[in-house]
């Protein structure tokens, strides 16, 4: 792959477009598309968002398509003039996916928001990239159907499938390969490829769907998904137990999974974080390590899971379990640990932030987590922390002074010891943010030459030109 290698190195970092180049583009894309093209500083900025360290790159110019046509003479125009391509939803994602290093067009996909069609026979549905999660499910109600993956901001779908979105419910639904079934995506030269037809299994042909899953927007522009779909539960219980220890709360989730009681989710927020929680959402929750919980199934099933995990947490010490069956309560509790970022910020007001993540194996959690305090503390740091702790993935949110120097590194500094630490246990650099710019450097930690080669290997034969998304995901 020697060669292949060494072609994509050479095009990783591309120059900036000519000038003549954007005219040229933007001309186009204004004869096309009228005032569905921007090139106004703020809106170039707001599409340049980043919530890294990495600082605010904006694109040359934001284009809004309404269909796949569209997007097609788009990425025609642009790669006639090699001009570099941002795929853009909500601009939610966190290790900036959307920032434009190199220049080029943002193609915001916010007009893409038809929902084309609902299955509920074979629980699924064909919808635009620009749909977002609260905008599809609210459409599903009446249906009696729901899409499963909640990453906690109203994302866009199709920003949610380029960047392998997880979140709270994945301990029970899985993240987003494994809830879709097939896209639409328009490749660097303007050919549209179809992934998958909507069985639900199939054995013909690679696994294209999940190559784009995840590839945040680097090999192609997706435009279309087939997303499986599930019932709304007949019943929900959701409620919150505390611990002595972080170690005990993931000792009891793991016990809870291992004894087969089908938890939808199981959230972890330490004692920082739930002192945030109770200033924030004004809740008046003991300020110890505590886990989140809901049950989806039958009025008596869901009895029966609230119970036996209430059994389980009280070997381990845990507080008495209050659980919720009716929804404005569960409703109450979900929105008080959604907010959990916002929550953080109420500890030191002012401060700047950088949320960061990491995925182990969940018999290794405990030790990651504890070892991951302890670091805090020895480094005088406040930095909170909550996890997904049904499949390992833990998210920590230092709070720092950005106009000091000696913060900022140690802050930096910090976050390198997370990487490592969840590395040396066998885990990832990141479990649901994706790989952007900020984490791209942490691939050759986590990832064999062989394993990048044949990364670059695919990036070279889809993007010959390296004009989608460039200097994002692979280093070169």
């Amino acid at each position: 792959m020697q060669a292949g290698t060494d072609a994509l190195n050479a095009a990783q970092g591309p120059a900036r477009p000519t000038p003549e180049a954007i005219e040229a583009v933007t001309g186009g894309l204004l004869r096309q598309f009228g005032n569905r093209v921007v090139t106004s500083q703020a809106v170039r900025e707001q599409h340049g968002h980043t919530l890294t360290w990495t600082p605010n790159q904006p694109p040359d110019l934001v284009v809004f398509p309404e269909t796949t046509a569209e997007v097609v003479k788009i990425v025609k125009l642009c790669a006639a003039h090699r001009v570099p391509m941002v795929p853009f939803g909500t601009g939610t994602s966190l290790e900036g996916h959307v920032n434009a290093p190199f220049g080029g067009v943002s193609i915001d996909t916010s007009l893409m928001k038809r929902i084309i069609a609902v299955h509920a026979e074979d629980l699924d549905c064909v919808i635009e990239p620009g749909v977002t999660r609260k905008m599809l499910n609210e459409h599903l109600r009446d249906m009696g159907l729901f899409f499963p993956i909640d990453p906690g901001a109203d994302a866009s779908l199709g920003g949610m499938a380029s960047t392998r979105a997880s979140g709270t419910n994945a301990v029970r639904y899985g993240t987003m390969k494994d809830n879709v079934l097939s896209l639409t995506a328009v490749l660097a030269n303007g050919e549209v490829v179809k992934t998958a037809r909507r069985a639900k299994k199939s054995s013909a042909g690679y696994d294209l769907t999940r190559l784009f899953v995840g590839a945040e927007g680097t090999l192609g522009i997706i435009t279309e998904l087939t997303l499986k779909l599930h019932g709304i539960p007949e019943a929900i219980s959701a409620g919150v137990c505390s611990f002595p220890s972080i170690a005990a709360a993931c000792d009891v989730t793991i016990a809870t999974i291992q004894s087969g009681i089908p938890v939808a989710r199981i959230e972890l927020a330490d004692a920082a974080q739930i002192r945030a929680i109770n200033l924030y959402s004004k809740l008046g929750l003991p300020e110890q390590p505590m886990l989140f919980v809901e049950f989806h199934g039958t009025d008596q099933g869901v009895r029966e899971q609230a119970e036996r995990f209430g059994e389980i947490a009280a070997e381990y010490g845990a507080g008495a379990f209050e659980w919720e069956t009716k929804p404005e309560d569960r409703t109450r509790l979900w929105q008080a640990r959604h907010d959990a970022y916002w929550a953080a910020h109420a500890l030191r007001p002012g401060a700047k932030s950088l949320s960061t993540d990491v995925c182990v194996p969940i018999s290794r959690l405990a030790e990651c987590v504890e070892e991951t305090q302890r670091d805090i503390a020895e480094t005088g740091l406040l930095a909170p922390i909550v996890g997904h702790v049904g499949d390992g993935n833990f998210h920590v949110l230092p709070l720092f002074d950005g106009d000091d120097p000696a913060e900022v590194a140690k802050v930096k500094a910090f976050v390198e010891r997370i990487v490592e630490r969840a590395l040396a246990m066998e885990g990832t650099c990141t479990g649901e943010h994706g790989v952007g710019q900020a984490k791209m450097k942490y691939l050759p930690l986590e990832h064999p030459a062989a394993t990048l080669d044949a990364m670059r290997a695919v990036k070279l034969a889809l993007d010959p030109m390296n004009i989608m998304n460039p200097g994002k995901i692979i280093p070169s």
